[in-house]
């Protein structure tokens, strides 16, 4: 092969390393994104798995505040209402009045003014007792929401911190990419410009 056929061989060659350069780096782009694809699906599922608790956490709180009276008087009173009316409060006050009047009636004392205090402060006793009760399991309500939330939270960092280290990754294979372009396209200029510089002197040689 004559030296002019080397030297467009190797142009050629330096046309199939460009290519190979930007398949390369579509190559690693395209794997960045994946990863990314993947890392944005398991936050979805994550937190979608997280969300009846992080729902539930907030709706006890909301009804932590309407028993202690932070959302008005009208929903603390509805939130009362809703206890004293409830099937657990009345049936244990028809319960404890039961046992009230049996013990009284087992020591005479049915109609005495001792069993009519008693009956009177057992009702009181019993809500406040309940009410206690019920913001205690909503505070537990609560905390499990909150932890929820809080997981989703960091998850959500983690994901960004990870899509963040791949969108680097998908930038960095780009600009490989465009680089070795850029130095391949320059080292084939320079053989055209070497070709020509030949033919220049082959003809003032008079080789031509």
């Amino acid at each position: 092969m004559s030296f002019i056929g080397k030297t467009i061989g190797k142009i050629t060659g330096a046309d199939a390393q460009a290519d190979a350069a930007t398949q390369a780096s579509q190559t690693q782009s395209a794997a960045a994104q994946l990863g990314i694809d993947e890392q944005r699906r398991q936050f979805d599922a994550f937190q979608q798995g997280l969300m009846p608790y992080s729902t539930g956490g907030l709706g006890a709180f909301g009804a932590q505040q309407n028993l202690i009276g932070l959302n008005g008087a009208g929903a603390q009173q509805t939130a009362i209402d809703g206890v004293q009316n409830g099937a657990q409060f009345q049936s244990m006050l028809q319960q404890g009045n039961d046992n009230i009047l049996s013990n009284a009636s087992a020591t005479g004392g049915l109609r005495g003014g001792n069993t009519q205090a008693a009956l009177g402060q057992f009702a009181p006793a019993l809500l406040s007792q309940l009410l206690q009760q019920q913001y205690s399991n909503l505070g537990g309500l609560t905390s499990i929401g909150q932890s929820s939330a809080a997981g989703v939270g960091n998850a959500g960092m983690q994901t960004g911190n990870n899509v963040a280290q791949l969108l680097q990754q998908q930038g960095a294979a780009t600009a490989g990419g465009q680089i070795a372009q850029g130095g391949v396209g320059a080292s084939g200029f320079g053989s055209l410009l070497g070709l020509a510089g030949l033919g220049i002197g082959a003809k003032k040689a008079g080789i031509f």
